[in-house]
């Protein structure tokens, strides 16, 4: 099965788990938005657009910072595999606090699943690569199939959670991703002998006392806020606080290229190449920003939008489904991707990473161009076929294969030694600026204001003038403000493309001893 039989046995366990880790994440991540702005009746939490996406962008903005710290845990204080299953653990509480039907369970829930991926997530992924101590090809094929175990996961949990939300109950379908947790958790442990001492603290690496006053004072401030918050002390406004963590991260990204460049003692070769990670986190969080609409506007526009009844089944096909399209073309298409770069590299062919950053900004653009002219046939009075979204998630998909895999390997290869682990951090800083503007943005895309001013199905009625009269001009409709919106997105991602390009030249003198 996906050629395990050449790997070490660990590897199906660590499969395995991330394979259900991914059901739980991808599949209650399909409702969040779903959930959030559904109207109170139907058992939602009825917020309009801006609030529901803001919360969005910093729960999966939030996901991608908690893994710093869940680094830092396991590598001073309990290892790997601890750190994976008491994350898992977290995971469990989250998605069952979910499933309470009261608002403060379910933002308790969401800072669960948020500590909890925090410490799971890149410590399970330090435990595949330490499965191959030779490194090389085998390694790398290791990674893949531990890839494909991630899609796997996401396609599963976009299907189950999300049917059994959409069309039984919303708490139903958290609590199946809870249970999915569940599941991996119990594989972890009938299995987890098959890893050695793989993601084990060695008896004589005992934890620093200060690391543990760190930790337990960290959790002790983050309970009290807590406690202030549902004493209602203290209110947050999810907008706001996405604007200002969005301006925190920006200021954090500055300040750190600033230090290395002026202060960190780096010869000119080494500025040059920090300048082309600069310029790739300015590139990775405007890509991201745009390719994760997936879980927000472009869910709104498939449950609102989008025709999703299919004759011979009882209820609309749930649009939390059209959330399994990214990784069921991974899946058919990131062998294929891979496989073309060593094709055009015998040919002398093979783009730079740089230009390869450029093709996936080009490809989110023209995804976004595909919505837009979706967009404007709903303005017309129109809903749209599956096919716009479809096409529109193939084309992301290829732009992400042709971004994100080369990412972590440029930055890793390009950091100066002394500063690898702050640029890894600084690049996941990136995913998480991406996740809140993001949120943002989609927040604009459209909103519950506009969708009463507008039904989503409303063919825009014009009247002739009388004789001397002036008609007055037409409300727009959520369609023409969604595919404006689009557009913006679709010229943003060109504009960067085309700097990207404009500078391939000198960036390719600094990487070519890389590629």
């Amino acid at each position: 099965m996906l050629g395990f039989s050449s790997h070490p046995r660990g590897l199906r366990t660590l499969f395995f788990t991330e394979m259900w880790e991914r059901f739980s994440f991808y599949g209650m991540r399909g409702l969040l938005v779903l959930f959030l702005t559904s109207m109170i009746q139907k058992g939602g939490m009825g917020l309009d657009d801006k609030t529901a996406t803001a919360i969005y962008g910093l729960y999966t903005a939030s996901v991608y910072l908690a893994s710093l710290p869940g680094g830092w845990v396991a590598a001073r204080l309990i290892g790997a595999r601890k750190a994976v299953f008491t994350g898992g653990l977290f995971i469990i509480a989250g998605q069952f606090l979910l499933a309470v039907p009261t608002s403060t369970s379910f933002f308790l829930g969401l800072l669960m699943i948020i500590l909890g991926t925090g410490l799971l997530k890149p410590n399970i992924s330090v435990m595949v690569g330490q499965l191959y101590p030779e490194g090389g090809v085998k390694q790398d094929s290791g990674f893949t199939i531990f890839y494909m175990g991630i899609n796997v996961g996401a396609m599963l949990g976009s299907f189950l959670v999300g049917y059994l939300g959409e069309n039984i109950n919303w708490r139903f379908g958290f609590a199946a991703s809870g249970i999915g947790m569940i599941i991996g958790l119990i594989q972890l442990k009938l299995t987890g002998h098959h890893l050695g001492n793989i993601g084990l603290r060695k008896p004589e690496e005992a934890p620093e006392k200060k690391n543990w006053y760190i930790l337990w004072g960290s959790l002790g401030a983050l309970v009290i806020l807590v406690l202030l918050c549902c004493l209602g002390i203290i209110r947050i406004n999810p907008l706001s606080l996405a604007q200002n963590a969005t301006l925190v991260i920006v200021g954090l990204a500055l300040l750190f290229f600033i230090n290395a460049f002026f202060f960190a003692g780096l010869t000119r070769d080494e500025k040059k190449r920090v300048g082309v990670i600069g310029l790739l986190f300015v590139a990775s969080a405007m890509f991201f920003s745009g390719f994760e609409q997936a879980g927000s506007s472009l869910n709104i526009f498939a449950e609102r939008y989008t025709i999703r009844e299919v004759g011979f089944l009882a209820n609309p096909v749930p649009a939390s489904w059209f959330q399994s399209l990214n990784p069921i073309f991974i899946i058919l298409f990131a062998p294929l991707v891979a496989s073309l770069w060593p094709l055009l590299a015998k040919r002398n062919c093979n783009p730079p990473l740089i230009i390869k950053f450029a093709i996936g900004l080009i490809l989110l653009a023209l995804g976004f161009l595909v919505m837009a002219g979706g967009a404007q046939r709903v303005g017309e009075g129109n809903p749209v076929w599956p096919t716009w979204l479809i096409s529109t998630y193939l084309i992301h998909t290829l732009g992400e294969l042709c971004l994100s895999p080369v990412g972590l390997s440029t930055v890793s290869k390009l950091s100066p030694k002394r500063l690898v682990g702050q640029m890894m951090g600084i690049w996941f800083l990136a995913s998480a600026l991406g996740n809140l503007v993001a949120g943002l943005v989609a927040g604009h895309i459209s909103t519950a204001d506009e969708a009463e001013a507008a039904q989503p199905t409303a063919i825009v009625q014009q009247t002739e003038s009388a004789p001397g009269q002036t008609a007055e001009a037409a409300e727009p409709t959520p369609g023409s403000l969604m595919s404006g919106q689009f557009m913006r997105i679709v010229w943003f991602s060109f504009a960067v493309a085309a700097l990207l390009l404009i500078v391939s030249k000198p960036v390719r003198k600094i990487t070519r001893q890389i590629e």
